[in-house]
């Protein structure tokens, strides 16, 4: 029986027809770093093959400030080095709006990502995702808005963050030009629900790439701190060192198995541990070993 496992090939960002890379860089804690240092942080990822890099227009907030700051570090760093945008596929996220929850109206979006590009002094991004899903906002109406945003030329392919399976099926079906491309959820052996709430297996059907975020278990998967996490922890061990990788590598892997071709969001703001991400392509999967982690990660055995 064959084993899983998954090379460092480019493969399609859903239907948008860009190209990118299978472990995406995220900028969530990106804010703070000096300019030289976040420029080194981005060559790290580059070098270890990432070409998908995503941010927010919150992120750096800090519960009272910081709204757009990584955005805004990202912006110097690309004004300082030209050319160094058109390296990567530049994602970013916005509809969130501290102190008022969230707003996906049309103004607000078209807004928001006028202000992104200016923090980011560029022209385009490669796709630009709603980050939370706006109860109060008409479908239609946030349909009209991302087809518009790619008219406009600001940006090349549109998704979702946090939409459930039924939001991004209502959302496609007011699409009429643009498909959705991405759907952001988080995922980790610690959270399950994707694979068993039908996003996943929307996004085969409907060939959406599915970027998770905090793959990682917020931190939890590196550091257990209860039974049910150190035995999830203690199973990837068991892959990772049958392969001379950390027990964050093997996790990414044991994402990227899945046939949903799920791409990790890896958070770390260390160029060392970036620099492993390499290392995710040396694991193969036994389906003993697979199914072993997500046994101790639902805490009972399958079915």
């Amino acid at each position: 029986m064959s084993d899983l496992h998954v090379t460092p090939d480019s493969r399609p960002l859903g239907k948008s027809g860009i190209l990118v890379s299978p472990v995406a860089w995220g900028m969530w804690r990106f804010a703070g770093n000096s300019e030289h240092e976040g420029r080194a942080l981005i060559d790290a990822a580059f070098e270890a093959g990432v070409t998908l890099f995503d941010t927010a227009d919150i992120y750096g907030f800090d519960g009272s400030g910081g709204f757009g700051d990584a955005e805004t570090l990202l912006g110097r760093i690309f004004a300082a080095s030209p050319g160094l945008r058109d390296r990567m596929v530049l994602t970013t996220k916005g509809g969130i709006t501290p102190p008022v929850p969230y707003d996906s109206s049309r103004d607000y979006l078209m807004a928001a990502l006028d202000a992104s590009l200016e923090r980011m002094q560029v022209e385009q991004v490669d796709l630009y995702q709603i980050h939370r899903p706006d109860i109060l906002t008409h479908p239609h109406e946030v349909a009209r808005t991302l087809e518009d945003m790619v008219t406009s030329g600001k940006v090349r392919s549109i998704g979702v963050s946090n939409y459930t399976p039924a939001q991004t099926a209502t959302l496609a079906s007011f699409l009429t030009n643009v498909p959705i491309a991405t759907q952001q959820p988080e995922f980790s052996p610690l959270f399950l629900d994707p694979m068993t709430n039908g996003l996943f297996d929307q996004a085969i059907v409907n060939d959406i790439a599915v970027l998770a975020w905090s793959p990682l278990g917020g931190g939890r998967i590196a550091k257990p701190t209860t039974p049910h996490e150190t035995a999830v922890a203690d199973a990837l061990d068991a892959v990772a060192a049958k392969f001379g990788v950390s027990r964050s590598i093997a996790t990414y892997s044991w994402i990227m198995a899945h046939p949903a071709r799920v791409i990790p969001i890896v958070g770390t703001q260390n160029a060392g541990r970036i620099a492993e991400l390499r290392d995710v392509f040396k694991v193969s999967w036994s389906r003993d070993d697979w199914y072993a982690v997500l046994t101790a990660a639902r805490g009972e055995p399958l079915p």
